[in-house]
């Protein structure tokens, strides 16, 4: 017997109908490219949702013709998100901090023939074009610009094209797991691979991030993603601030500490997502100036692990709560998020500070394994280490354009993670596969060196890579970048690890350089580094 309930199907159009409908006047201040604050609503976001998805059709384009982004969080690129999926088409957000040889790879791969860019990116692709093999037509983001039509023929104006656009078109009724968004992931080997998502495994996946004990955006909350539209969909914050009400502020390109303390303190932020170099940069800003961000109540943390000197310093000097999460591309991006249990809160606070510095537990709709080399299940004791498997209803089945190739093992993604889970689900990060240091057949997390390293008060930042060993195989190396006016030595370095690891995990060497080199995610590029010290441990 079926149960008697209605059925709707789960599309990402509902979401931006709900929000025009119950939240409309709740504002959204975003950050103008060309600078300065503008403000609107879900319900003017709503509208020229619909101009645009009217306009694109109008276009003639083809339903799943993929249009793709090169753009900052601000309310344009917010309307995209929900014209162009709504409309029946696929949003695929470019990261334009990759090299133009990727860039031209991911449009050509993706077939796209709409690209929307900011005016930033018009030196970009202007000289792209060309080689851009499917692109038929640019949109630039924002009202006429004839300097920039100069540059790329035939250039259409976002401003112009909702103009043309009718507010009462109707959103097309598709099947729920019509493909809806399309990421590329810089975390594989070889050229970038496509993640494409559909309206079900979105609107589910903004169902679980909605929940108390994952990230529980709220009607209340200011939410700001300052982790880039262009990576993973601002881990869903723009779908599911649409889900709740939440009001935004979308900070545009500029994420230096100064400019998000002002943007936190000005318009009452109480929500911000981002990864921790960013948070890096907003701490030693705060410190430095006369703010307590008190309106900030809780900071997501992803992308890579949360040294705990940040989460402490968060919770300590100015009352914010740090969930810790993870999750990848693949995954929409939510695995998990640190919250405590009931019987946690009985433990003593240092230990309920210690609980909250892994990545925490999946929710509903996730479920996660640690296996051996040949596969099999491990223990979930908590000190096991193994290969971290994912399966879960926003976790992908294939890479785009790549559906027949197995990918799978047995119904399980392999995630490139070493871990370690606990009776009660929480996980913890060991080390990236490709980054974990096996010295004379032990493993060293380069994690846990990195986290303790970063909490030298004379450091900004750090990164532990594993350099080649004539007896050990590999040895622990610390690449480190000094604090401003601090003259930290090696050995000072090196002693910080005192009592801290065993003494066989304490890094060989400690190394400084001007600054850390980062990927287009924010990520520490390891493999430049194991690069540039290849030979340190030779010597």
């Amino acid at each position: 017997m079926l149960g008697q309930m209605m059925t709707q199907p789960l599309l990402i159009s509902s979401l931006i109908d709900h929000a025009a409908r119950y939240h409309g006047q709740t504002e959204i201040w975003s950050a103008k490219t060309g600078g300065g604050i503008e403000q609107t609503n879900w319900a003017g976001i709503a509208e020229n949702a619909r101009c645009l998805g009217a306009a694109l059709t109008n276009l003639g384009l083809e339903p799943q013709t993929r249009c793709a982004t090169l753009a900052w969080n601000n309310r344009r690129h917010l309307e995209i998100y929900y014209g162009t999926s709504g409309a029946g088409f696929v949003c695929h957000t470019i990261n334009p901090r990759l090299f133009p040889e990727q860039l031209v790879y991911i449009v050509n791969h993706a077939q796209d023939k709409v690209l929307f860019l900011d005016e930033t990116f018009v030196p970009l692709i202007a000289p792209l074009l060309d080689q851009l093999e499917t692109l038929e037509h640019v949109v630039l983001m924002g009202p006429r610009n004839e300097a920039a039509a100069e540059k790329i023929p035939g250039l259409k104006f976002y401003d112009e094209l909702v103009a043309q656009g009718d507010r009462d078109f109707q959103w097309p009724d598709l099947d729920e797991n019509t493909a809806s968004s399309l990421c590329y992931t810089s975390g594989t080997t070889g050229n970038p691979k496509g993640v494409l998502y559909s309206h079900r495994s979105t609107v589910l996946h903004s169902f679980a991030s909605n929940t108390l004990d994952c990230v529980g955006y709220s009607a209340r909350d200011v939410v700001m993603p300052v982790v880039p539209m262009f990576h993973v969909n601002a881990w869903g914050s723009p779908y599911a601030s649409a889900m709740s009400g939440a009001r935004m502020v979308l900070p545009g390109a500029d994420l230096q500490g100064k400019a998000l303390v002002e943007l936190i303190d000005s318009y009452g932020v109480t929500l911000a997502l981002g990864v921790p170099t960013i948070w890096a940069g907003l701490l030693a800003y705060a410190r430095e100036n006369d703010t307590t961000l008190a309106s900030l109540t809780r900071t997501v943390i992803g992308g890579s692990a949360c040294p705990p000197s940040m989460m402490d310093e968060f919770r300590d000097v100015y009352g914010v709560e740090t969930i810790h999460a993870w999750g990848m591309s693949e995954m929409s991006p939510l695995g998990s998020t640190n919250t405590l249990l009931a019987k946690h809160l009985d433990l003593p606070e240092a230990e309920q500070h210690k609980l909250r510095e892994n990545q925490g537990r999946p929710p509903f709709g996730v479920e996660l394994k640690i296996v051996d080399d040949e596969g099999k299940d491990l223990p979930n004791d908590g000190e096991t280490q193994g290969d971290l498997m994912v399966r879960g209803h926003w976790v992908l089945d294939s890479y785009f354009l790549k559906q027949g190739e197995e990918l799978l093992q047995d119904g399980w993604f392999a995630t490139g993670d070493v871990a370690t889970l606990d009776a009660d689900g929480y996980m913890t990060i060991r080390d990236r596969s490709k980054d974990i240091i096996k010295s004379g057949g032990e493993w060293i997390s380069s994690v846990e060196l990195e986290n303790i390293a970063v909490g030298h008060p004379q450091l900004a930042s750090a990164a532990a890579i594993g350099l080649p060993h004539p007896k050990w195989d590999e040895r622990p190396v610390i690449v480190a970048v000094r604090a401003p006016d601090q003259d930290v030595s090696e050995a000072q370095i090196l002693s910080w690890f005192d009592d801290k690891v065993a003494k066989w995990q304490i890094p060989d060497r400690a190394v400084f350089v001007d600054a850390l080199p980062l990927g287009a995610t924010g990520k520490v590029l390891k493999r430049e580094l194991k690069e540039q010290f290849r030979d340190l441990l030779s010597e």
